[in-house]
């Protein structure tokens, strides 16, 4: 067992391990974890953590060796009787059920879909800059890409308007279940913490996707929702369960992910000041930046995967059953595939970066990310003079998602 601890949220509540996740790609590329108790949540079995860019790469094109389906893509296991439940959504599926309902939502979530929406998605960075402006101060994440994001999936899917405060509700008791600023705990019988990913926790949510499932049925309109409902491949659609599952990826990654992302890349910008001012030159720039600041701040942090046979990786003996879980945060930081990796380059090329995942689990709305964050530069490097940090930088407690919930910024 290694003496490193990257499984621990706290640690990157303090920010990303650099320095104990460098030790681990060099000289420990696959390594047990202890999977200890922390913060009122019980212990784990372990797991392998992989940390070198080609290796983690390898693991997710290989599902017929590190499944999805087995035990899901969470480092800590979900209870036994909620496992049928957890693999009716596409994230914890593996080929070829997972073919067949990603051939149905891509039918529908189309390049030029999104592509319409990029007015609008405009429209609100600049209101939502706009507001704090004249103020010269501002908590980004309070103020500003806590809705950002959140807003644009909600017109996206065809949320009404009085609803959508729900939908940060539902992210926030999800993903923020170990921080001690959103978490929502509720405990069971034995006294132990109820998982958030469990039915009994999403059982509002998904109610509300039910419901608006069927409104889209008798009132069609020109939104996401509607055209899932309605899209057949191969004459098959998709049934209730199946359209649950989507809402509740849609708007737990589909939110999070951005949420995290744009704090991120400012706060790349503040302490790269020479790049901040390059791109603010050459805006241009700003799709190479995006990418960037995808590879520097990766939005997920971790993904689980279970061996499904005994193999070998990184000159470890894994055994079928064993959790494998790929950091992000490492890879895009590996010497051998990044030149640099430590340097901050709003102009790095190639980046190929694995923030939007890779193999048949491609992220369905990278190019909705891309396009919310782009828009989103474009505004900010436009309306705002050089900003800096005035204040405590937060960052999420979890070692899933990379998340910042307070930047105050000052210009």
């Amino acid at each position: 067992m290694s003496d490193v601890d990257v499984f621990d949220p706290r640690v990157f509540a303090r920010g990303v391990p650099h320095d104990d996740l460098r030790r681990l790609r060099d000289t420990e590329p696959v390594a047990w974890q202890d999977e200890h108790e922390v913060l009122g949540w019980p212990s784990g079995p372990g797991y392998w953590a992989v940390t070198r860019y080609a290796d983690v790469k390898h693991v997710l094109r290989t599902p017929e060796v590190f499944s999805s389906w087995l035990g899901a893509t969470q480092i800590r296991d979900p209870e036994p009787d909620d496992l049928t439940f957890i693999r009716r959504m596409i994230l914890n599926m593996d080929p070829p059920e997972h073919n067949r309902l990603r051939r149905i939502v891509s039918a529908v979530f189309t390049r030029r879909r999104l592509e319409r929406s990029a007015d609008q998605i405009a429209e609100r960075a600049r209101a939502l800059i706009g507001a704090v402006v004249p103020r010269g101060r501002c908590d980004l994440p309070v103020e500003v890409t806590d809705d950002f994001p959140l807003l644009n999936l909600a017109d996206l899917i065809g949320v009404p308007p009085q609803d959508r405060g729900l939908l940060l509700k539902w992210t926030n008791r999800v993903i923020g279940y170990q921080d001690p600023e959103h978490a929502e705990i509720v405990r069971g019988p034995d006294g132990k913490p109820i998982n958030p990913r469990s039915p009994a926790m999403l059982a509002d949510m998904f109610a509300y996707a039910q419901e608006l499932a069927e409104a889209k049925r008798r009132d069609p309109a020109d939104d996401l929702m509607t055209a899932l409902v309605q899209a057949t491949v191969d004459g098959r659609s998709l049934d209730d369960a199946e359209l649950r599952m989507f809402f509740f990826l849609m708007v737990i990654a589909g939110n999070d992910t951005v949420r995290g992302a744009l704090p991120g890349g400012v706060l790349a910008l503040v302490q790269y000041p020479g790049e901040y001012r390059r791109l603010r030159a050459d805006p241009s720039l700003v799709p190479s930046a995006v990418e960037e600041m995808l590879r520097w701040h990766p939005p997920v942090l971790t993904f689980r995967r279970t061996a499904a046979v005994d193999t070998e990786l990184g000159g470890q003996r894994i055994a079928a059953g064993d959790k494998v879980v790929v950091y992000f945060a490492s890879a895009h930081f590996d010497e051998r595939q990044f030149p640099d990796p430590y340097r901050f380059d709003v102009a790095r090329t190639p980046n190929d970066h694995l923030a939007f995942g890779q193999g048949p689990h491609l992220c369905l709305g990278a190019h909705f990310g891309r396009l919310q964050m782009r828009v989103f530069f474009r505004e900010f490097v436009r309306m705002l003079p050089e900003v800096r940090v005035e204040g405590e930088v937060r960052r999420l407690t979890s070692n899933f998602i990379n998340g910042v919930t307070h930047l105050p910024l000052r210009w």
